[in-house]
């Protein structure tokens, strides 16, 4: 929230703040005002600094509260909420405090008791992210439908908005973000939504301006500045890139947002000891298959230290058994290690695909070599071939038609693939293509196919019923296999997503 929604929501707060002059001096005023600048660590600051001299000032407390919740903080809230309670303080919004604080504090059950009866936006909001924590991904999408249709506020639009832009309903999350340009057009929410929109859509100097705007009417906050990094390391330009997470780091060092950003750009840079060195303390919590687990892997590696990285690799393989990027350190990992026999069986599902690189047939050459296996010659011989060089130049002008939208061109490109109508992957780009171009009976096609030629692979499940709810075709088998993917790859953001969409699909 921008001081436009910190007003519509906090006003009498802020004008007893204002009115009273007590809990502090300067240090009320300065919390009120860092509040509606967006800069929540600021606000909590000076309010514990001006509760110091007046602990039971509720509405001090209300604004620490706030200003917790908006930094996730919900045992910070949590503590707060019993003081606020103690002074006296009551009202409506003391439930949705209470359930907000429990459901970041992974109490998703709790948090729906406390907003049992509450039909305001903030309601309706926590309301679905409980759901969804709670894999009730219909009732999340009623909650959310439920709420948008009534009155709803800024951070209901944001939240639907995000789960539109996790689902790549560009559509619908333009209709959500219409709805914050009505309520708070100037609001960071806003901005941030509206940036990552362009983004998706392409449109990435509209999402450079809209981002560069958003830093300099919220300069204390790391969110637009990591935005814009990313959208300078998407176009190369990493030393910029540096540059703005640099700027995020020196507000917020030990934010998790600014850390996988400083990971990323220093893995950029080839700076592999800066990766190792900041990932260290943290190598017990690492989720192997996220940015940071895989990060820290292949700093590991390239910082010979192969057996760990191997470790890491085949841990993150395991849980996202879908991940090329995964299955291919591993086998790196493998080959460094002495073993080119693992190293080969790793990397063989990428490399016998009609899709496969030069990355991924050159890996399979070396590790078959390694391990005296005639494979490796087989794999130099494709990598030398005339027809692998005229598949390479197919999907080449595939995934630049893909880049600009140019779906029927994406499809004609992927087709001249020799071996694509046999081909997993290949089926998988068709059947995507052709959704995006409104050609249902092709994507459904092609999309069974994909599944039929690998029908325990998540990707393909996820697939059959995504084209079936982009066509508003077969809506059982469509819930059926989006749930069977989402219970296959339960951390896959995307396929929880499509889960909530699907529960508003009728």
């Amino acid at each position: 929230m921008t001081s436009r929604t910190s007003h519509l929501i906090l006003a009498p707060l802020f004008l007893a703040l204002a009115a009273c002059g007590q809990g502090g001096g300067d240090h009320a005023g300065r919390a009120r005002a860092a509040f509606a600048a967006d800069d929540y660590a600021g606000a909590r600051i000076e309010a514990l600094a001006a509760l110091e001299s007046d602990g039971r000032n509720a509405d001090l407390l209300a604004l620490l509260i706030e200003s917790q919740l908006r930094m996730g903080d919900g045992d910070g809230a949590q503590a707060t909420l019993r003081r606020l309670i103690e002074a006296g303080r009551g009202g409506p919004e003391l439930a949705r405090w209470k359930a907000e604080a429990a459901l970041l504090r992974g109490q998703p059950r709790a948090a729906l008791e406390w907003v049992a009866n509450d039909e305001s936006a903030g309601g309706w909001r926590i309301r679905a992210a409980a759901l969804v924590a709670l894999k009730d991904y219909a009732g999340a999408s009623a909650a959310y439908r439920r709420g948008m249709a009534g009155q709803p506020d800024l951070l209901l639009a944001r939240d639907h908005a995000r789960m539109l832009l996790e689902a790549q309903d560009w559509t619908g999350a333009a209709a959500a973000l219409a709805v914050m340009q009505r309520l708070a057009p100037d609001a960071l929410d806003t901005r941030l939504v509206a940036g990552e929109l362009a983004l998706k859509q392409g449109r990435r100097d509209e999402a450079a301006k809209i981002y560069d705007d958003a830093i300099a009417a919220s300069p204390r906050r790391v969110e637009p500045l990591l935005a814009r990094a990313a959208l300078a390391d998407m176009a190369g330009k990493v030393d910029a890139a540096a540059a703005l997470v640099a700027r995020a780091a020196a507000l917020a060092p030990a934010d998790p947002r600014v850390v996988e950003m400083t990971v990323q750009v220093a893995a950029e840079k080839g700076d592999w000891e800066q990766v190792r060195t900041t990932l260290a303390p943290q190598e017990a919590d690492l989720d192997p298959r996220s940015p940071n687990g895989l990060k820290y892997a292949e700093a590991l590696l390239a910082l010979n230290h192969p057996e760990q990285a191997r470790a890491i690799f085949a841990k993150a393989l395991l849980l996202s058994p879908q991940n090329p990027f995964a299955r291919i350190m591993l086998g790196e990992a493998e080959l460094a290690t002495g073993d080119g026999a693992g190293a080969l069986r790793t990397i063989r599902p990428l490399a016998d695909s009609v899709l496969a690189g030069p990355r991924e047939l050159d890996l399979a050459m070396r590790a078959g070599r390694a391990a005296h296996d005639p494979a490796g010659d087989t794999y130099a011989a494709r990598l030398a071939s005339p027809a692998f060089k005229a598949a390479q130049a197919a999907l080449g002008e595939a995934r630049a038609a893909l880049g600009r939208q140019d779906w029927a061109g994406a499809m004609a490109a992927v087709q001249r693939v020799p071996g694509a109508d046999g081909d997993a992957e290949a089926q998988k780009l068709l059947a995507f293509a052709a959704s995006k171009a409104g050609r249902a009976d092709e994507a459904l096609a092609h999309a069974d196919r994909a599944l039929e030629l690998s029908p325990r692979n998540p990707d393909m499940i996820h697939l059959a019923g995504l084209v079936r709810l982009e066509a508003g075709r077969d809506r059982e088998a469509m819930v059926r296999l989006l749930k069977q993917a989402s219970e296959a790859d339960p951390a896959n953001r995307l396929f929880r997503a499509d889960l909530v969409r699907a529960g508003a699909a009728r």
